[in-house]
């Protein structure tokens, strides 16, 4: 819906509408009414104190419309404002392009120029101390037996080792090409692994710290969702105090926190403990700890994957005796805060007691999600995950919803703007609120669409092969293969095609290769960002892949004229959470199915869609080639989560309208 909003006129400083066409004229752009309108109800949910949910599609310029408001509350309360990213792309297009330039814009409007900056997740930075000090080993043991990986890592630590020499911010990101996670380990210490800027010999001089630092005095912070959630329902805060947060890609948070607040065990983790405590403690007491962990590696080895729902005596006796001794290890390290005068002895207890929490706390947690009366009474769900030849099964638990944490711990301390191109599913913001823990609309937030620049109807097609079978279970059935093959001829190439599942990206690149006169790449095949840059520099090139190609390609221009989707992408049935959620939901007397997986669905399907149209210039078709999208009672859901493309179910109507636009590319 579209509301009315005009800032309060409570400050000295210039309306907030006033320094967008400020900010916009200075950046060679043009004001928009989309802009304009969330602008306004930005400025007027941080004046309100209320929570605001927009929708603004893409080429809205919604970056700049919660840039400037933000800017403006920061200069006129002295407080920071938040901005949470989901992807790393976002937080570089922010913190490289968008506030710089803003900056620039606005520096002679306000008291000063505004000011920036980026802030991550501890493990993002290196560990100066950790690169020049003893420390104990992050061996992985199931890769030591493989000895490409071994060199390989080892050259990796070289090119890490001689980037810690140069670098003067110690972030991650910084570092290409990039780095394994096992190789970035050994530079590297979590947020509880951490002695502490003042017992740290290279406190002084601490990239993370250094990083806290420019935040705390920055107008403006960028972080990313899981820091912004370890902020909120940690004990202690790692963001500077903040009134307002702006974010950015909120269709991501909920499975973003769902990740911060998912523990797993495995016998890899209870090991690592094991190593870590050993030479702290009498050996006969980590002996204990080593027998439970070997326990629990055959039990894996052996246990059906999936979801458990009923906690099996045998695994419920592993779980109590690496709990116990677990923490017979803890009791053993003594005081917290021992050989504190010692930085080597130190960060030694230190890792040793963050790895035994790890494990204590995911078994105290394990065991803390059996025992509930009735379905509806559970809060969290455990599951198997089988692992593969490279790594071995893990226990994980996690919550079925987050929403009450987010209500506590994120709204109900500051005023939070969530935005992105696709929030209202089914045409209502009230999906993705409930996920998200908000109570009533219009009085504890407010949910907004300020629309898309683009004429969907007269720049796209949305089509659905009604004439198809229904997708089953099988791979791609050959009437699938036809109809990609002839929309693909059609199009001239240009073609983006967004799968269900790897295996059927795979399954179709092998079937088409051959039968296609254009290049065709799959993920996989490349470094993604590599196959996109192809992808995008060549016309006629394809490109099939799976999930972060749903919601990761941005090619504005003739390269992308046809988007093909395979199926609705439900989440597979056996996924143990979002099984257990939808089961949940019922058990409550929801409608599981529409709250968990046709949400989901909704969701991801707008992304892919959303490929399309990315410039005002850009024409093409959506291809969906199941045909549930038209004739399952769901359907009507499903579409109205979609932007208003012209749509139709006759085959021939794509392929002319293909052929057109590749006859006027040539």
């Amino acid at each position: 819906m579209r509301v009315a909003f005009t800032a309060v006129p409570d400050s000295h400083l210039p309306p907030v509408e006033e320094l967008l066409s400020i900010a916009v004229n200075a950046l060679g752009g043009s004001e928009r009414e989309g802009q304009i309108t969330m602008v306004r109800a930005v400025q007027h949910a941080i004046d309100a104190k209320q929570h605001l949910a927009v929708q603004a599609g893409t080429g809205t310029g919604k970056s700049l419309a919660y840039l400037v408001p933000s800017v403006r509350h920061a200069m006129d309360s002295d407080k920071p404002v938040v901005v949470s990213t989901a992807t790393i792309a976002l937080q570089r297009q922010l913190v490289d392009r968008d506030l710089p330039r803003l900056a620039e814009a606005l520096g002679k409007e306000l008291p000063h120029e505004p000011t920036y900056a980026i802030l991550k997740g501890r493990r993002n930075y290196l560990c100066r101390y950790k690169a020049s000090a003893g420390w104990p080993e992050e061996d992985e043991q199931d890769q030591l037996f493989d000895p490409r990986e071994v060199s390989a890592t080892g050259r990796m630590v070289q090119r890490i080792q001689q980037w810690a020499e140069e670098t003067e911010t110690g972030d991650r990101d910084e570092l290409v090409p990039g780095v394994s996670d096992q190789a970035w380990r050994q530079f590297s210490v979590s947020a509880q692994e951490c002695l502490g800027a003042s017992r740290c010999p290279s406190g002084a001089e601490c990239f993370a710290e250094l990083a806290r630092a420019r935040a705390g005095e920055a107008d403006v912070v960028v972080t990313n969702h899981a820091l912004l959630a370890i902020d909120a329902m940690g004990e202690l805060p790692v963001l500077p105090e903040h009134e307002v947060v702006v974010v950015d890609e909120a269709h991501e948070l909920v499975d973003r926190v769902t990740s911060v607040v998912t523990s797993e065990l495995s016998e890899a983790s209870v090991m690592l403990a094991v190593r870590r405590v050993g030479r702290l403690i009498d050996q006969p007491i980590a002996d204990q700890l080593l027998e439970a962990g070997e326990d629990l590696k055959a039990l894996l080895a052996a246990a059906p994957p999936g979801r458990i729902d009923e906690l099996p005596q045998v695994l419920g006796l592993t779980l109590q005796a690496i709990r116990d001794t677990a923490w017979r290890c803890i009791t053993a390290l003594g005081p917290r805060n021992a050989d504190k005068d010692d930085p080597d002895k130190a960060g030694q207890r230190k890792a040793a007691f963050t790895a035994l929490d790890e494990v204590h706390d995911s078994a105290v947690r394990m065991l803390d999600a059996y025992g509930h009366a009735t379905e509806a009474d559970r809060a969290e769900v455990v599951w198997l995950d089988p692992g593969s030849d490279r790594r071995p099964p893990v226990l994980r638990v996690a919550p079925l919803s987050v929403g009450g944490m987010l209500r506590d711990k994120l709204f109900g301390e500051r005023t939070v703007v969530l935005t992105s191109a696709t929030l209202a599913l089914g045409g209502t913001f009230d999906a993705l609120a409930a996920q998200w823990g908000l109570g009533e609309a219009g009085k504890d937030w407010q949910g907004i669409d300020v629309g898309s620049p683009f004429d969907h109807p007269r720049s796209g097609i949305l089509y659905v092969a009604k004439h198809l079978p229904q997708p089953g279970r099988d791979g791609l059935p050959q009437a699938y293969l036809d109809e990609i093959a002839e929309l693909i001829e059609a199009a001239g190439g240009r073609t983006l095609g967004l799968f269900s599942s790897m295996r059927a990206a795979k399954a179709a690149t092998e079937a088409l290769r051959d039968r296609l006169d254009v290049p065709l790449l799959c993920q996989g095949d490349d470094s993604t960002m590599l196959l996109v840059k192809q992808f995008a520099e060549d016309e006629p090139t394809c490109l099939f892949g799976t999930l972060s190609l749903w919601q990761g390609v941005d090619v504005p221009g003739p390269s992308l004229r046809l988007v093909i989707i395979d199926r609705v992408p439900f989440p597979r049935p056996d996924d143990p959470l979002t099984s257990a959620r939808q089961r949940h939901v019922a058990a409550k007397g929801g409608n599981g199915f529409m709250a968990v997986a046709a949400n989901h669905a909704a969701l991801l399907l707008a992304q892919g869609v959303g490929r399309l149209l990315r410039s005002q210039d850009d024409k093409g078709v959506i291809a969906v080639l199941d045909p549930r999208l038209v004739t399952a009672r769901y359907s009507g859901f499903l579409l109205n989560s979609l932007p208003p493309f012209w749509r139709t179910t006759d085959p021939a109507v794509p392929r002319a309208a293909l052929k057109r636009l590749a006859a006027a590319s040539s």
